[in-house]
């Protein structure tokens, strides 16, 4: 068996491997406890569905093989074809076992390894197809076999299917614990030691200097003693005066040319530590290409397989990002490249009856914009149409016709991020089962970055990836607000703008500024905050353009100080989602500085704005006397919390959002509410949990509770109700006058005397 892999397309393919079966063992191990079958069966589907793609990626077919039979067996099951016995336990341990080792061959033995194994292998994947059609039936007890191992391979020996369940999460343990090494090229570590060297003789000149500033301030105690014991010396007054005024003046042009020489110094280490700063930062540097090598195999394959023509077209392959960026991106970009070729081009038949090239176009192209990483994958194909979308929303009872139809065609995209939202005709092993984009997205983000998508019915669709650089750095705007900076990063703004004070309108009760003819929202930055209002009567106001999701505001600040670039500090995790901030950092004079998240505030300014609750808001004014009835919404999916809070403050309702369990305590210890609307299923804390905290809590254990969730089983209902909430309401059936009329019951209206 012949098999060519690119060296450094397996390295990150063993890295997906170690992080993937950690991830699938723990489920297949939580199941087999009786654990939440829903919860871990999602997870299995999803790290089977991510092993599958990156084998794919470098070309290991038995992988493949594997994971997609995993694939069947865990769908069988979540579809209630079969209900997992010890058995089939066995079975999916040892498939991931099989895994496991194919991410520890050295490359050499790896072909060998494959050879010798291809008849269990193919016996494996049999047992799991089985399993996954629910055929499979415990067989006859067999003899003891030897483990698989799990330490790493330098020679290509059989291996037996089945597998000692706890060996392999000990090696991984061992393992992650091993210090990570980063390839850096001769020339790198030439400048390394060219800038080092040079750093360390500009610290010895500097002792240097030091040791000079040391004599004179020997010196000038000398001339304090002699001063104290003039008396006593029998010197007169006057030539004592003269030996002062003589010594001070030599003390005085010995210490500026210190002075100047320590400023000289000091200019020289300050260039140098940049140098040297700099050249950390590119050793952590790679190019695209270093990403896209596996893709164009991925294409072909995909395309020959769906028996489609594709043309792959890479630009920008010598665009630089740091390494971890350029892991974060591989597992996104094999999901959007596969969904282009599945989804998104048509037939050579039907591109020839739409007037199209039979050959369909992928366009994969890297950029630097704005101090950020954009990455988009284009194809020319049929595109998604937005009404039969819309369609498909309603049907599966996410919103009803009526919010359907109010929804613009980028909120209506945005649904296709939702987990297990998927608008293909059928399952194949390629298009996946509703686990796809909602991995794109949830990657994208925990690497810091957003997803944007854009269609054209006919013409195509442009998945667009905004990306930072790199993790630990950012450029950032610094602009003051209630007189301290805050930092901005500049990579999400627009322009800058100075605006007179009398070119602000009032529309409907909100502040505006017209630009290039469209009506822009001007809000305070102060306010968005909850620093207060910072009046101002100044004829010239500073604006801050931002556009996220489709709109565009004009933050007002203060003052703009200037770009810097920041070393990101991430804030402690116990923390939870902190409303509007991003990070932390330290400026060049050690004042500390929060860095905005800008998908936050857009989030914050719409809200404010929807309830009136800003400078210049008619509702704000007239409304004084009553206070608005305060939602909290807890949902790790960026689509449902954002459609529940736009169906609420349509209705009335002040709404706050938080992206999971543990961020929306948070949320609760510090804010005031009237009702918690929760998920179920939440990363770090889960909805039941949530429930059972805000039960265990003093204060707050008469809040009303309502969970929604898609768990619509009498037992996940029971949990849910025996945890201590007032409501359960399923997002599979719920329309809008049910789950309004759920919050009246509860809450009563909007508002509250």
């Amino acid at each position: 068996m012949s098999i060519e892999v690119d060296a450094e397309l397996l390295d990150m393919f063993r890295a997906e491997v170690e992080e993937q079966i950690a991830v699938l063992q723990d489920a297949i191990v939580a199941l087999d406890a009786g654990g939440d079958a829903v919860q871990h069966l999602g997870a299995c589907m999803r790290a089977a569905h991510s092993l599958k793609g990156a084998a794919r990626i470098v070309g290991i077919d038995p992988g493949v093989r594997i994971a997609h039979a995993m694939e069947d067996a865990f769908e069988g099951a979540r579809k209630g074809r079969l209900t997992l016995d010890a058995h089939h336990i066995d079975r999916l341990l040892a498939a991931g076992d099989y895994l496991a080792h194919l991410g520890k061959i050295d490359l050499a033995a790896l072909a060998g390894w494959l050879e010798a194994e291809a008849p269990a292998i193919g016996t494996l994947v049999a047992e799991l197809q089985a399993i996954g059609s629910g055929e499979s039936k415990p067989p006859a007890p067999a003899p003891p076999v030897e483990t698989l191992t799990t330490e790493p391979v330098t020679e290509a020996k059989p291996s037996p299917p089945v597998a000692e369940p706890a060996a392999a999460p000990k090696a991984s343990e061992a393992e992650a614990r091993a210090p990570q090494s980063v390839k850096v090229s001769t020339e790198t570590l030439a400048r390394f030691m060219g800038v080092s060297a040079q750093v360390l003789i500009d610290a010895r000149r500097l002792q240097g200097t030091v040791d000079s500033l040391q004599q004179v301030r020997r010196r000038l105690a000398r001339l304090e003693r002699a001063l104290g014991s003039e008396s006593g010396t029998g010197i007169n007054r006057a030539s004592a005066s003269d030996l002062v005024r003589q010594e001070l003046a030599a003390l005085r042009d010995d210490f500026a040319e210190r002075i100047d020489e320590f400023e000289t110094q000091s200019g020289r280490s300050l260039v140098n530590a940049d140098l040297l700063y700099g050249e950390v930062l590119r050793s952590r540097m790679r190019p695209f290409s270093d990403v896209v090598g596996g893709f164009p195999r991925l294409v072909r394959d995909v395309a020959r397989q769906l028996g489609k023509t594709v043309a792959l077209e890479i630009v920008g392959r010598n665009t630089q990002m740091d390494r971890d960026i350029a892991g974060a991106l591989d597992s996104p970009l094999g999901h959007l490249l596969r969904n282009a070729v599945d989804h998104g081009l048509e037939t050579p038949d039907a591109r020839r009856a739409a007037g199209k090239p039979e050959e369909g176009t992928i366009t994969l192209e890297a950029r630097h914009r704005g101090g950020a990483l954009v990455v988009t994958v284009r194809d020319d194909g049929k595109g998604i149409d937005v009404e039969r979308l819309r369609a498909r929303i309603v049907e599966k009872g996410l919103v009803d016709a009526e919010t359907a139809a109010s929804l613009s065609a980028a909120e209506t995209l945005e649904f296709l991020f939702l987990p297990g939202f998927s608008t293909a005709a059928q399952v194949t092993d390629i298009s996946g089962r509703g686990v796809g984009l909602d991995v794109v997205q949830s990657t994208v983000q925990r690497a810091g970055g957003v997803v944007h998508v854009a269609s054209v019915h006919g013409q195509g669709t442009t998945f667009e990836l905004q990306m930072p650089v790199a993790r630990s750095v950012v450029r950032a705007l610094l602009v003051t607000i209630g007189g301290a900076p805050w930092a901005l990063p500049l990579a999400r703004i627009d322009e800058i703008r100075e605006v007179a004070a009398s070119d602000i309108r009032m529309i409907e009760g909100r502040r505006v500024i017209d630009v290039d003819g469209i009506d822009v929202g001007v809000v305070p930055l102060a306010e968005v905050l909850e620093l207060g209002a910072d009046e101002t009567h100044a004829d010239t106001l500073t604006l801050v353009m931002i556009r996220e999701q489709g709109q565009r505001f004009g933050l007002e600040v203060a003052g703009v100080v200037g770009e810097q670039e920041l070393v990101v500090r991430p804030l402690d995790p116990r923390l939870g989602k902190v409303p509007d901030v991003l990070a932390a950092s330290l400026l060049d004079n050690g004042t500390a500085v929060l860095i905005l998240d800008i998908e936050d505030l857009v989030r914050s300014v719409d809200s404010l704005l929807a309830q009136g609750r800003l400078r210049g808001s008619r509702r704000g004014r007239a409304d004084s006397t009553r206070r608005a009835r305060h939602i909290l919404v807890v949902d790790d999916s960026l689509t449902v919390r954002e459609t529940e809070r736009k169906l609420l403050e349509r209705a009335g309702y002040l709404v706050d959002v938080a992206v999971d369990g543990v961020a929306g305590w948070n949320a609760l210890r510090l804010g005031n509410y009237d009702l918690l609307l929760t998920d179920v299923d939440m990363p770090r804390m889960t909805g039941i949990d949530l429930t059972r905290a805000v039960r265990d809590d003093g204060r707050l254990r008469d809040l009303p509770v309502m969970i929604v969730s898609y768990k619509e089983r009498e037992e996940d209902r029971r949990m849910g109700f025996e945890a201590g909430a007032d409501r359960y309401i399923t997002k599979a059936s719920f329309r809008d006058d049910s789950l309004l009329k759920a919050v009246e019951e509860l809450i009563g209206g909007p508002w509250a005397e």
